[in-house]
């Protein structure tokens, strides 16, 4: 596509006639159909979305879980996995349809302030978060081999930036769809140490709640962990990149015959990538529940603490390969983080945003990239302590979330936003109930802080 077409394109994206006017003007045959790719190539924006979730600080999350409530905690991962699919699917669907991520189309139908107020939040809760990835990959991969904690995050940030920044779109989706796989080493983690199966599938099935200060924190940083902003961007921006990056699809506003086909293909792949996010924080909250909690270990700060406790209990196996997910999950996670930042500042600003394009055709969005990244490593070297780092960045996802989410399901339903796609009622009611959850869980949160 030229320079001159995307500009034309992005001028009658202003208005939803404009946009379907530019399609009856130009005509294209409808996107290839959802089964006739292969099942790998179905997956992406919710397969990515969803891994990244459990990034290192998540994995440290449900590992403070497991070690301290044992498998008390196994409902909540099931509990939100319909909440988590339905935003992300609304989120999905209106970069979908709109061609445009959720902060652009906020730039078009809402006040400035509060896109600038919750842009803002966000980026300063991905630098944080990104600052702590990088530390917990490098004191993981320092517990691996030896060696420098602070070497390796510089490294590991030159190496995330570098993907990120100079690689060619395919092959840069095809990396972090194969880094997700890596997640699959908390899977084999659980299936090496011994883990009581009966009481696990009693406590996922049947909620336990306990009104005691540490177990409602403990359940809202679950919740925060699990269901966040940037995964509400990234997924909502990267839908609206495919959507530019195939020449035959077009926003379903402009192309509705597309809609069947993509719309199944949205919710398949959302899904399935919450559906594994939600299995491997599962599995992480029952390793360290059957391993941790089970031998007095309660107590846990960090991913690589949790990887170190695990080698006398579970052994250097178990160890090795907790402590090789987290490294591998990161490279994942601190680009997508730095990503969801960029495209959010980005569509605020105007700029031209996309992973597809050229370092030079886009140096502010790729300039935003860098500039998280290093802002995050730059945390290590300040002496703050990840811990602290990682509660305020849960408190500042909790802020923005609840806003966002109202903002995202008001958008979701609004004709001149999503034309004839608005949501169906049983989506709307799962994301106004998701909201819901989310509204509580930081009420609970501002409450007992």
């Amino acid at each position: 596509m030229t320079a001159h077409h995307h500009r034309h394109r992005h001028h009658h994206h202003y208005t939803l006639a404009g946009r379907i006017a530019l399609h009856r003007a130009r005509p294209r045959p409808p996107a290839k159909g959802f089964w006739s790719r292969g099942f790998w190539g179905r997956l992406g924006p919710g397969l990515i979305t969803g891994a990244s979730d459990d990034d290192p600080s998540g994995i440290a999350t449900y590992s403070q879980v497991g070690a301290a409530f044992g498998f008390a905690m196994c409902w909540v991962m099931l509990f939100c996995y319909p909440l988590m699919c339905a935003i992300q699917e609304i989120s999905a669907r209106i970069g979908r349809v709109t061609g445009q991520g959720i902060a652009g189309n906020m730039r078009d139908h809402y006040p400035r302030p509060l896109l600038h107020l919750v842009v803002g939040l966000l980026v300063g809760a991905n630098v944080i978060n990104i600052g702590a990835d990088l530390g917990a990959m490098g004191a993981a991969l320092a517990l691996l081999i030896g060696g420098s904690i602070h070497l390796y995050v510089v490294g590991f940030a030159i190496a995330c930036m570098s993907l990120e920044i100079f690689s060619r779109y395919a092959r840069y989706v095809a990396f972090l769809k194969w880094s997700a796989v890596t997640l699959l080493a908390y899977v084999a983690v659980a299936l090496v140490v011994t883990v009581p199966w009966g009481e696990v599938v009693q406590a996922t099935l049947v909620p336990r709640l306990v009104w005691s200060g540490d177990y409602l924190l403990a359940l809202v940083a679950v919740l925060g962990t699990t269901i966040s902003p940037y995964c509400f961007f990234w997924q909502s921006s990267q839908e609206a990149q495919e959507e530019r990056t195939d020449a035959i699809a077009r926003p379903l506003v402009e192309a509705p015959g597309q809609a069947p086909a993509e719309i199944a293909r949205i919710r398949a792949d959302t899904y399935l990538g919450m559906g594994y996010s939600n299995l491997i924080s599962l599995f992480i909250i029952i390793t360290t529940a059957a391993t941790l909690h089970a031998n007095g270990v309660t107590d846990i700060q960090t991913s690589a603490q949790a990887a170190e406790a695990l080698r006398p209990i579970a052994g250097d196996f178990a160890y090795l390969l907790f402590a090789a997910g987290i490294v591998g999950i990161g490279l994942l996670a601190v680009p997508v983080l730095a990503g969801s930042a960029a495209y959010a500042v980005g569509e605020v600003a105007g700029w031209t945003t996309g992973l597809d394009r050229l370092p030079l055709d886009a140096k502010a969005f790729y300039g935003v990239i860098a500039a998280a990244t290093l802002a995050g490593t730059a945390i290590n070297f300040f002496g703050i302590d990840p811990i602290r780092a990682l509660f305020w960045s849960a408190v500042l996802n909790g802020v923005v979330s609840v806003p966002l989410m109202v903002v995202i399901m008001l958008m979701a339903m609004r004709r001149d936003v999503m034309g004839a796609f608005t949501l169906s009622r049983g989506l709307w009611a799962m994301g106004w109930l998701c909201t819901a959850v989310m509204g509580l869980a930081v009420g609970v949160m501002l409450w007992t802080w």
